[in-house]
């Protein structure tokens, strides 16, 4: 059996999430946000989300944001994911989303100032619904911060 290329701190994720359009998926995950594209075949295709493995399968029925949950102040999806990202990574992506007219579903800015596990965030929806949150921390050591 062959080793995986991932340190022992950076072990890469698979994720499979439904999507109603090949098409929109690759239009999204690849040009917007620069995800690279992996195989593919007409009923799904991979990404390299930040080193993660993402397939967005063809699944029409089962999109879309379904409910929320109360944190600090804003009504956070339930189901969604997403990647912590360098700071600078983070502002330049929220500038280009902002740019690109994205309608998000939490504006980005700074969650829980002044408390362990301050973070910036941000919410927005893929064209099949699904919810991503991108984040960052300015102190990576306060991720799991109590």
């Amino acid at each position: 059996m062959a080793a995986m290329n991932a340190s022992p701190a950076r072990i890469p994720f698979h994720l499979a999430f439904p999507v109603r359009d090949i098409a929109e998926a690759r239009a999204f995950y690849g040009d917007l946000l620069g995800c690279p594209e992996g195989r593919s075949a007409p009923e799904w295709v991979d990404f390299d989300f930040h080193g993660h493995q993402i397939v967005a399968h063809l699944a029409p029925d089962e999109c879309g944001h379904k409910a929320s949950s109360a944190v600090d102040g804003h009504e956070v999806p339930v189901r969604h994911f997403g990647a912590i990202l360098p700071m600078d990574q983070w502002q330049a992506l929220a500038d280009k989303l902002v740019a690109r007219q994205t309608r998000f579903v939490i504006e980005p800015y700074i969650r829980f100032k002044g408390e362990p596990g301050e973070q910036a965030t941000m919410f927005f929806l893929d064209p099949s619904g699904n919810a991503i949150e991108m984040k960052s921390f300015a102190n990576l050591d306060s991720l799991f911060a109590v």
